[in-house]
């Protein structure tokens, strides 16, 4: 098996009760959002993570961009996406998911990354390019990232929230006993840094982390982390039911059940979250634009980009495929018609 370290667990794994059924990916909607990854060669979280909820998503017009390739640098025990020596970093990435964007008509739109700790920045130039890109060519959108630690390089923290996206979010995962296991690069404290420094860094951004449960945490345990990700000043909270994406990823130790679900919510709203979004498929993207308009008293703030902070990437990427260079700014144009 992949993951590191060593865990007390069943030999066999619990079966998967019936609230966890999901219907197979299908229908001309979801064609479409596919057609549109391959054709802007972008990937998506919801394929390289094999979420669950991708047919849901994806036949409703949704999709969460995963940028800066399709490769990690970590080895995360729950995690689908692959592990090994990143490519050459795509410069013209930034603006072909702006370009997804605009031809999803997105009202609001989740961008994440795979870890790319060889990176002198992990990748944080290209989340600010991918944001000032997206606001150039749809100017009403909202923008949520979903960020790496960077590895505690504040400096690169700094980079993505001076681009301020509506949403700052950065995964804790699990409880901090299970970190060796789960998530073996990263750090528990760490994590709680990237999101009050976030909040410090871009007082108007709205900060947001997810936590699953499944992997032999108890109770106590995760009412401990809400209260650790409370005291960062943390508005949103998702928790969702880990599902081992293979076999080689570490095993389900149990399912939570939907109405463990709702007291978690009860729990943590109670911390003084502005929004808990608690049950078995729910992940940190998943409906993240109904999350963050049921968010009581979170009004998003809504951020254009002026012209004279669009990077100019790659020479204006005229050569990338999909992309037509306006003729004055040299970037794509935004006024492609959205329906």
């Amino acid at each position: 098996m992949r993951y590191a370290g060593s865990m007390t667990i069943a030999p066999s794994q619990p079966e998967r009760p019936p609230w966890l059924k999901v219907r197979f990916p299908t229908g001309g909607r979801y064609q479409q959002i596919q057609d549109l990854m391959r054709g802007q060669t972008l990937h998506t979280v919801c394929e390289e993570a094999r979420c669950p909820n991708i047919g849901d998503c994806w036949s409703r017009g949704t999709a969460t961009f995963m940028i800066l390739g399709d490769t990690c640098t970590r080895s995360c025990g729950f995690c689908a996406v692959k592990t090994g020596r990143p490519g050459t970093l795509d410069t013209g990435e930034p603006a072909r998911v702006a370009l997804a964007i605009q031809q999803m008509n997105l009202r609001h739109a989740v961008i994440t990354s795979v870890n790319r700790d060889e990176l002198p920045d992990g990748g944080a130039g290209i989340f600010a390019e991918t944001i000032r890109w997206s606001r150039r060519l749809s100017p009403e959108t909202t923008i949520e990232v979903l960020i790496p630690d960077f590895k505690g390089d504040w400096d690169a923290l700094g980079t993505v929230c001076a681009a301020q996206p509506e949403i700052l979010n950065h995964n804790t995962e699990t409880v901090p006993r299970l970190y060796r296991q789960v998530r073996p690069q990263a750090v528990y404290e760490r994590s709680l840094e990237v999101l009050r420094r976030g909040k410090e860094l871009d007082p108007g951004t709205r900060t947001k982390s997810g936590v699953m449960v499944g992997l032999g945490e108890t109770r106590e345990e995760l009412l401990r982390v809400f209260e650790d990700l409370a005291a960062q000043g943390v508005d949103i909270l998702t928790i969702g039911q880990y599902l081992r994406p293979t076999p080689d990823h570490l095993p389900v130790v149990r399912y939570w059940h939907p109405d463990e679900f709702a007291e978690l919510k009860e729990r943590a709203l109670a911390m003084g979250f502005r929004h808990v979004e608690s049950g078995p498929l729910v992940r940190s993207s998943y409906h993240a634009e109904e999350q963050a308009g049921r968010a009581e008293g979170l009004a998003l703030r809504h951020t254009v980009a002026p012209e004279d902070v669009i990077p100019l990437v790659a020479e204006s990427n005229s050569g990338s495929p999909g992309i037509a260079p306006d003729a004055h700014s040299g970037v794509p144009s935004a006024h492609a018609p959205r329906e």
